[in-house]
């Protein structure tokens, strides 16, 4: 079970999830991947959303998982054949399996996550939990 400092003024839960991104990558948890697809975290009123850039590859070739808190994406793009002319080759585009871990707040609903990828991007809508939304509270007066 992973400890959470509590930080009323601090870190909001966005910046929470930014600083587990950044260590995740700091820490190589993307070192069993060849890739590492470039994403946005942004955090809503009531969900957070997650952009994965993966162009190329199929949806039926990623797998997103829920465990313990946290939140992994994995897949793979196939390689195009290539073939090399007067002994000129050049790769400038990743393929290979790829690989993406995100610790969530305690404030998302895991059971409600869904995904869509359209146009090379996949996009990840983590809802709060109804529990955990701030509520409007009216003031009656005493007079």
């Amino acid at each position: 079970m992973a400890t959470t400092r509590y930080e009323p003024w601090g870190l909001g839960l966005l910046s929470q999830l930014q600083k587990e991104l950044e260590r995740g990558a700091a820490e190589g948890s993307t070192a069993t991947a060849e890739w590492a697809p470039a994403v946005d975290i942004k955090e809503e009123k009531d969900k957070f959303v997650i952009h994965a850039d993966i162009p190329g590859v199929k949806p039926e070739d990623i797998d997103i998982s829920m465990e313990n808190g946290v939140l992994t994406i994995k897949g793979e793009k196939e390689t195009e054949a290539k073939t090399e002319k007067e002994g000129y080759k050049r790769v400038e585009r990743t393929y290979g399996s790829f690989y993406r871990r995100f610790s969530l707040p305690d404030t998302a609903n895991p059971d409600a996550i869904s995904a869509v990828s359209k146009h090379g991007v996949l996009e990840l809508t983590i809802p709060k939990r109804e529990d955990v939304k701030p509520k409007k509270i009216s003031v009656a007066s005493a007079e």
